[in-house]
């Protein structure tokens, strides 16, 4: 009987708006004594000074340590060492979704709570129960799954608004395969991330998301170019954070996520936001899904509008490339990825056969909506 078992996870506490950041000492005064605050040079810069007043005023003290921009199984471990150092009771991750899984990893590991204020919306990172895992050169490494999610998440708009607008798209692109990738999942009564199979919650919150970021993405990127909090801002933040996280974990994830994993493990993609990635990941879901054709242009149109890539050459890649499409292929179709939750069986050719496709597809649909001609990513290595 156990297999029929549906479940849905969530954070503790999501806490979201304009000046949020100036209330973290007070959340986190709920939930621990001796906060590990970690976040990179840059990110301090930023909001160094409201956190330490912040934490003053609720009476807490400061350690800070620095991130060092990986979250590699080397960086957690030794997060881990700095939280028992400390004698720390609740980590808290100050940054992007890198900072954020680190934490996760270490706070999980060292026995105690955790607790995220992303200062940007470019991941779904902020809310899971999981961690991704990378080399110390950037390849995809590994999940890691934890008993529960974070105890807190605190998004502080205008934070997420200065930060630069590429962030905010990235995010989109993340939280646009939330529902594809829930549908498919449904279709084929596949576990989730959350350890069960879908609830009609999850799926939910994944199609909500979709339908928020359809109608306000792109009037958020103007607003969020010059660094304004809209209605249309606070709404897609709280799709890409909230509605995506809920969404992906407990709604499940399919091709699109898989397909970034195997992008990673090549050079040329190199450098490419993950939400960059993951939107060549749904297009080509959507391809191999034989989605009906109005779909995928529209899809495909939408995103470009985005700024989000829809070809192969956005991310630095040719059509005609065998090896490196197979390379991401093998690595997409690895047993235990989550493209097996797609409602048919998928191979390595198949997704070769899709990848391959897409740059002859995304050209013909922008070209009669009028839309810019794709501009080749080159890896800052090559």
């Amino acid at each position: 009987m156990a297999s029929k078992i549906r479940t849905v996870i969530s954070p503790g506490r999501y806490v979201q708006g304009k000046g949020a950041i100036t209330q973290l000492g007070e959340y986190l005064k709920l939930i621990g004594d001796t906060p590990l605050v970690v976040a990179d040079d840059l990110v301090w810069g930023l909001v160094g000074h409201d956190v330490e007043a912040s934490l003053s005023a609720a009476g807490l003290p400061l350690h800070r340590e620095v991130f060092n921009g990986v979250p590699s199984a080397k960086e957690v471990d030794r997060l881990v060492g700095v939280i028992k150092r400390t004698g720390a009771d609740v980590a808290v991750a100050i940054g992007g979704g890198s900072t954020i899984d680190a934490v996760k990893a270490a706070g999980f590991i060292a026995g105690i709570r955790w607790a995220n204020a992303p200062t940007v919306a470019s991941t779904d990172a902020p809310c899971s129960a999981l961690s991704v895992i990378y080399t110390d050169t950037g390849e995809f490494s590994e999940y890691r799954f934890f008993p529960r999610n974070p105890d807190l998440v605190l998004v502080d708009s205008q934070i997420v608004a200065n930060a630069p607008v590429s962030l905010l798209i990235a995010g989109v692109g993340d939280a646009l395969a939330t529902w594809l990738e829930a549908r498919a999942t449904a279709r084929s009564n596949s576990k989730t991330m959350a350890g069960g199979l879908p609830t009609v919650t999850g799926t939910a919150l994944a199609e909500l998301s979709w339908d928020v970021l359809w109608g306000n993405a792109l009037d958020a990127i103007d607003a969020v170019q010059d660094h304004q909090v809209t209605p249309a801002v606070e709404k897609v933040i709280e799709a890409n954070t909230l509605l995506s996280g809920l969404g992906f974990e407990s709604g499940g994830l399919a091709a699109a996520h898989a397909i970034h994993n195997g992008l990673t493990a090549v050079e040329a993609t190199h450098g490419l936001a993950h939400g960059q990635k993951v939107n060549i990941g749904s297009v080509t879901q959507l391809v191999m899904e034989g989605a009906p054709s109005s779909d995928i242009k529209d899809f495909i149109e939408f995103t470009t509008r985005v700024g989000l890539p829809t070809t192969l050459t956005e991310v630095g890649l040719k059509a005609d490339d065998e090896k490196s499409l197979r390379t991401i292929a093998e690595a997409a179709t690895v047993p235990g990825e989550t493209i097996h939750s797609m409602p048919f069986e998928v191979s390595a050719d198949d997704v070769v056969s899709a990848l391959a496709s897409i740059e002859r597809l995304a050209r013909g649909v922008r070209q009669r909506a009028g839309l810019p001609e794709p501009v080749p990513y080159v890896a800052a290595h090559h």
